[in-house]
């Protein structure tokens, strides 16, 4: 059997290494895609300061200063009762909602995220150092931390102060995690920070697991269950919770690959919204991440199969010409950010090194790396790859 880890200690070295050598491996070629780059964005994060969800309130949210609360994109004011519930309108975001702890999230994870690549690019501690800060501020300072839960995300006006879906919006700590493993191995990380921020995770695995809106995400049949395994999974593995990540293993193969795949590789759940290709793409790459999260020696979700036949790789391969051409799409064009998608999704370039294809890298390797449309971020979790390699930090 064949591991991304087998490919992982030739990326490292040449991160310790600097190497500068275009043509040594596939790895190499990743490094030398991304430092200047990581290093540009890195030096300009080095003046943000940490901004949390105390950092911004909305007078909707039924929760406190320190609770994450979000709107649901898609419901809108009802111009037959302009003050009444909101009505649903699938694919068109309605902009007057509140965003603003979404929007603290994801650039939280973007700075983590490109500050600890930008330390493993230059082994310079100023980058994690700063990092690190971000994430006290989140996850340990009194004043501006966040409560472990999402209990009034995805509310909507007249409706619900909050919902299982919104636990979607969790997905962008999944770098933070990440970055966080990756400082610890590499002894950067202090160990009174780290049993902290264990503890903040651990109670949020607890929460994810045990309230009524994790237990029907955990069951959704798209996007939402995909992306509710592959988070809890990385948590779980980052809190040593064996019980939860045997169960995230399971769901997967025994509920999210064989009810969302279909025979030829598509997800049909996702093929029925009015955004079919941007999600049908999202789901891949969480589908792809719950293989990376999950896998060890003993639990290869990279190579396991249903009955019928359905894999990991057979949905790389069913996108795949339609992220080489966009045009030859069979489907009519998503509502809204079209023009956006593709990017350098994740899925295609852990692809690559998984199956040792020239092809998918290609696929990652030519389209935008640091994207900058609002919505195009929120749906690509991870933009980070360099924290990524790194097999001491994968599920045991």
């Amino acid at each position: 059997m064949k591991f991304l880890k087998q490919t992982i200690p030739i990326l490292i070295c040449a991160i310790l290494s600097s190497c500068s050598n275009k043509d040594v491996s596939i790895n190499g070629q990743i490094m030398e895609i991304l430092k200047d780059s990581v290093i540009l964005y890195a030096n300009e994060y080095l003046s943000e300061i940490p901004r949390t969800v105390t950092s911004y309130t909305s007078s909707r949210s039924a929760g406190g200063i320190h609770d994450y609360f979000s709107e649901g994109d898609y419901w809108w004011p009802d111009p037959d009762n302009p003050d009444g519930p909101y009505i649903r309108k699938d694919g068109m975001t309605n902009p007057d909602n509140f965003t603003a702890h979404r929007e603290a999230l994801i650039r939280f994870s973007e700075i983590v995220g490109n500050l600890v690549s930008a330390y493993l690019v230059t082994k310079d501690s100023v980058y994690a150092q700063a990092a690190i800060e971000h994430c006290k501020a989140w996850f340990i300072n009194d004043n501006t931390k966040m409560n472990p839960n999402f209990q009034f995300s995805q509310a909507i006006k007249g409706r619900h102060t909050g919902r299982g879906i919104g636990i979607i919006d969790g997905i962008h700590f999944m770098e933070v995690v990440q970055s966080l493993m990756v400082l610890e191995q590499l002894g950067i990380a202090k160990e009174r920070d780290m049993k902290a921020f264990r503890t903040w995770f651990s109670d949020f695995v607890f929460w994810l697991t045990s309230h009524e809106y994790g237990q029907d995400e955990m069951v959704h049949p798209n996007n939402h269950g995909t992306c509710w395994n592959m988070q809890v999974g990385l948590y779980a593995t980052f809190t040593k919770n064996d019980s939860v990540l045997t169960l995230c293993r399971e769901n997967f193969k025994n509920t999210i690959l064989p009810n969302q795949m279909a025979d030829n590789g598509s997800f049909p759940e996702e093929l029925q919204r009015t955004k079919p290709y941007g999600y049908s793409l999202f789901n891949l790459d969480a589908m792809v991440m719950n293989c990376l999260v999950l896998s060890d020696e003993s639990n290869n979700l990279w190579e396991y199969g249903t009955k019928s036949g359905k894999t990991i790789k057979l949905g790389l391969d069913f996108m795949k010409p339609y992220v080489e051409d966009k045009d030859s799409w069979n489907l009519e064009p998503d509502v809204m950010y079209w023009d956006n998608w593709p990017v350098a999704h994740p899925s295609y370039l852990f692809g690559a090194i998984q199956f040792n294809s020239t092809d998918y890298f290609e696929l990652w390797k030519n389209n935008t790396h640091f994207p900058e449309i609002f919505e195009v971020k929120r749906n690509l979790p991870i933009r980070n790859p360099l924290i990524w390699l790194n097999d001491s930090t994968r599920a045991k």
